[in-house]
């Protein structure tokens, strides 16, 4: 899952990373990799701190652009890019924006598609809880309670 997010990213990164002068071409492949374990560690985050129903409505609900979740992975990728690529905090921001709101967005069809196992919400929670081997339970009990 985590190899093919970060193929989900790369597709995305065109004008924010591929061919942004900001971003030397030797760190493309590191910022797109910062990119995707930005996105797994707040929804890892979420998870952790018990806010996994927040976490399910997120994928339930297509509402993206205005989630807190969507808000806080901006932001910490953004501070990467400051911090590790001395980008501009602007400038960090606007790249931020140009690529998590669209990766997220394809998550959240890509974990609805019948196609795609991997990105399937129960799988995904799975794989970010440490790979419990079946998260359906929890997720119908959270279903009622929604």
């Amino acid at each position: 899952m985590f190899e093919k997010l970060f193929l989900l990213v790369k597709n995305n990164a065109g004008t924010a990373v591929i061919s942004n002068p900001l971003i030397p071409e030797k760190y493309r492949d590191a910022v797109i990799n910062d990119a995707s374990s930005t996105i797994i560690e707040v929804l890892k985050g979420q998870m952790e701190s018990g806010k996994l129903k927040d976490l399910v409505k997120y994928f339930q609900f297509s509402g993206v652009y205005n989630n807190p979740l969507i808000s806080s992975a901006v932001k910490k990728f953004a501070n990467k890019l400051n911090n590790f690529y001395n980008i501009e905090s602007a400038e960090a921001m606007k790249i931020a924006n140009a690529l998590i709101p669209p990766v997220m967005q394809e998550i959240i069809k890509e974990s609805k598609s019948e196609q795609n196992k991997e990105f399937a919400l129960n799988s995904l929670l799975s794989k970010l809880s440490g790979n419990f081997k079946d998260m359906s339970i929890l997720l119908n009990q959270i279903d009622i309670a929604v």
